[in-house]
């Protein structure tokens, strides 16, 4: 099984750039963040015509949004907590394909250190751990992909002094990171490729893609009982070097189940 994550940035305007790589890199799951449409407007005709008939989206205007692209059937579908109310910002998406639970996120930015939407940030991602504490166990197959929105080490970042005190890197957020981690997650792009500086976001500012000055804040995590499983994981860069990309590029893994 072959899984993608991507924050699309868009998926209205970026959809062309996503057809061309799901027929070129023919995942089974490709799961979006930012899709950045109501549901009613989301592509779903466009993708099941190149062979993904199994689509679950929870989308709002303009902002946010996650969804799950499939070849196989999608199960026991979940849109955001289950403590959100209606009208929460559309930033979780889940559901089980052929044994697998894939919790896709896109966790907020942030914005500022110290504001409001910075501690909401945190106490989002506190959250996160929590209703992994709840609802799962170690032993199951569970995948969490998607924008977390914070580089957990130095070398997830270009230039770690630079960014020491800069959004998506500040001590709070790491802390809160790795706390979401000790819930037994495997970082499956760490299991694979140990210390390898890669990144999956970069501005676009100050030529920071041709520069190569980018973070790792997208993540493919799994349970132990399923990392075992996973047998590569990387970041295809390609799709950044396009005309009018997203700022992030896709990450995959591999496993043979």
């Amino acid at each position: 099984m072959k899984i993608a994550t991507w924050n699309v940035n868009g998926i209205n305007s970026r959809l062309a750039q996503v057809l061309e790589w799901c027929e070129s890199e023919r995942p089974d799951v490709l799961c979006l963040q930012e899709s950045k449409c109501v549901d009613a407007k989301f592509p779903h005709s466009k993708l099941r015509a190149i062979g993904y008939p199994h689509i679950e989206f929870h989308g709002e205007k303009a902002y946010n949004g996650v969804a799950i692209i499939s070849k196989h059937p999608i199960e026991d579908l979940q849109r955001n907590f289950p403590d959100d109310d209606g009208d929460a910002p559309r930033r979780l998406i889940a559901g089980t394909i052929d044994g697998v639970r894939v919790v896709n996120v896109y966790v907020p930015h942030g914005t500022k250190f110290g504001s409001d939407k910075f501690m909401f940030k945190l106490d989002w991602i506190a959250r996160l751990r929590k209703y992994f504490d709840t609802n799962f166990e170690l032993a199951d197959r569970l995948l969490l992909v998607g924008d977390l929105n914070v580089a957990p080490h130095e070398t997830d970042v270009w230039n770690p002094r630079y960014w020491q005190d800069r959004m998506h890197f500040t001590k709070p957020e790491r802390e809160a990171i790795h706390n979401l981690k000790r819930w037994g997650f495997v970082d499956l792009f760490r299991q694979i490729n140990d210390e390898e500086k890669a990144y999956s976001w970069w501005s676009h500012f100050h030529h920071d893609f041709e520069k190569d000055r980018g973070l790792r804040i997208d993540h493919i995590w799994a349970s132990p009982a399923l990392a075992d499983n996973c047998t590569d994981c990387w970041i295809d860069k390609g799709p950044r070097g396009l005309e009018h990309p997203s700022d992030h590029a896709p990450v995959v893994a591999e496993f043979k189940l």
